[in-house]
Order: structure tokens, then C-alpha cells, then sequence
């Protein structure tokens, strides 16, 4: 009975599990429900992380800032990989930008998006911009991990041709096996991430010292990116710069120097405020 109502459903690139699921002919996509519920998984981590550290944002603060969160990734995340990664293409079709459906997000993007995002918040609240920082990088690994996942199930962002025991042969990459790069992705950009912050907020009380957890965020995730950018197929439509870099790469690299930054300089940048 229930198949009537709740269906699995494919695209030519899943890897033959599923795209998602349909509900009464609403189709819901596994990449759409990352956001949902890295969102709030982000929500309830960051609750439980506050009752036991000492921070200037409450509870209230979180909860008042998800949906701020939400249209900085989304608009962010967009306007990204339209000016990254495909501006000659959106500059011919421009009401292609509104169709967030067929794919195409920036995680370098959607950073500037809720960097603003939280900066706008701070000052409409009269809070301390690193405090919150801190809090939103300490639970993005989690949406990072459940948008890799989404991009491994919906066979995109395949990584180079491999033939390693675990290597997948994609739908939309030809007959070849390849490197499962969004697994890899999950796993150093989100788990290992999630790990080492959350080790450093409860026992190293990072915390207290606004700035730290951001910059060492910047840093960790700069150099997991451009490590598997190198098991990563490059963008068709951009290719590689200087023979062997990739965008990604490059994008990673100002990312690496703002974490070395707030890290080194929080205690100097919060006397400054």
C-alpha cells in the first residue's frame, strides 16, 4: 500500500539506489533534505554544545538564526557557482539562476553567504561576530557529510579513473571505475572535521577564545579540499589551471591563509572590538 504514496525515484547519473523519494507525485530530492537536516542536526548539536561551554550566543540566538543560516547557504551557495563556476553559461541564460533544482552549488559561496548572513544577524542583535562563527563552524561538518552523501548517491562530482578495490563506476562517467571522491569528501570534510572540533571545544574549551574555531575550521577544511581535489575529476566545462589545479583548489587556498589568521590573531581581533 504504502509504494502508492511513498516512491523511490532515479536520475540518469544515481548510482542505481536512488535520487530520493516521491511523495503523492512530489519528488524530494536526497541533496534538498541534506540542507534540511544538516540544518537542524546543526541546531540541536549547537544546543547541547552551548550547555556546556561558555559562550556570549544562547540558545534563543541559535534558533533565531536558522532560517538566516538557510537563505545565506542557499543564495550564497547559488551566486557562487554561477560567478565560480559557470558565469559565461548564467550570463546567457539568467533565469537559469532561479533553477536551484537542476544542481549547481558552491561551498566557497555558501561560506560567503552565511558569513554575511551571520555578520547582518550579529549586528541586528548586538552580538560578538566570532562567537557565532565559531558555533557555525563547529557544526558545518555535519551538513558537509550529509551533502556528500547526496552528491555519492546522486553519481555527480565523481572523482578520476581508478582501479582500486573500492573504485565505482558512475552512470554519467562512462564505463570506466573511478574514485568515490564524495565518500572521500564525507569522511575528511565532514567526520574528521566534526571530530577534531568537537575535541577541541570540550576538552581544549576553544570556545572561550572567540576566532580559534573558525580559523582552525578555514584551515582543517582548506587542506582536506585541496588534498581530494587531486582524486577529483576536474569540471568539464572549467578544466584544470597551470596543468594540474583545479578551482576548488584555488578557492581553498585564501580560505587556508583567513583560518592562519583567526587563529593567530583572535585574541588581538576581539580586543579590537
Amino acid at each position: 500500500m504504502i509504494d502508492q504514496f511513498i516512491r523511490l525515484t532515479e536520475t540518469s547519473c544515481s548510482i542505481g539506489l536512488t535520487s530520493g523519494f516521491s511523495i503523492f507525485s512530489l519528488e524530494i530530492r536526497w541533496y534538498a533534505l541534506s540542507y534540511i537536516f544538516g540544518l537542524i542536526l546543526g541546531q540541536i548539536y549547537l544546543k547541547n554544545i552551548i550547555k556546556y561551554n561558555y559562550t556570549l550566543i544562547k540558545e534563543e540566538h541559535i534558533e533565531n538564526f536558522l532560517l538566516w543560516a538557510m537563505i545565506g547557504i542557499i543564495i550564497g551557495g547559488r551566486l557562487g557557482y554561477v560567478i565560480f563556476y559557470n558565469f559565461s553559461y548564467f550570463i546567457l541564460n539568467p533565469m537559469k539562476i532561479l533553477y536551484v533544482w537542476e544542481g549547481g552549488m558552491s561551498f566557497h559561496g555558501g561560506l560567503i553567504g552565511i558569513i554575511i548572513a551571520s555578520y547582518l544577524f550579529t549586528k541586528i542583535n548586538n552580538l560578538r561576530l566570532l562567537s557565532l562563527t565559531d558555533l557555525i563552524c563547529s557544526a558545518a561538518p555535519i551538513g558537509i557529510f550529509l551533502g556528500r552523501i547526496a552528491n555519492f548517491l546522486n553519481g555527480e562530482l565523481w572523482g578520476k579513473k581508478s582501479e582500486l578495490p573500492w573504485a565505482i563506476a558512475f552512470k554519467c562517467a562512462g564505463p570506466n571505475t573511478r574514485h568515490p571522491s564524495q565518500l572521500y569528501e564525507a569522511f575528511f570534510e565532514g567526520f574528521l572535521i566534526f571530530v577534531i572540533l568537537y575535541f577541541c571545544i570540550m576538552k581544549n574549551k576553544l570556545l572561550d577564545k572567540p576566532g580559534k574555531i573558525s580559523g582552525l575550521f578555514c584551515i582543517l577544511y582548506g587542506y582536506s579540499r585541496i588534498l581530494i581535489e587531486f582524486y577529483r575529476e576536474p569540471d568539464r566545462h572549467i578544466g584544470v589551471f597551470f596543468n594540474n589545479y583545479t578551482l576548488g583548489m584555488i578557492l581553498s587556498v585564501p580560505l587556508i591563509i583567513l583560518g592562519i589568521y583567526l587563529y593567530s590573531q583572535a585574541h588581538y581581533i576581539i580586543k579590537k572590538e
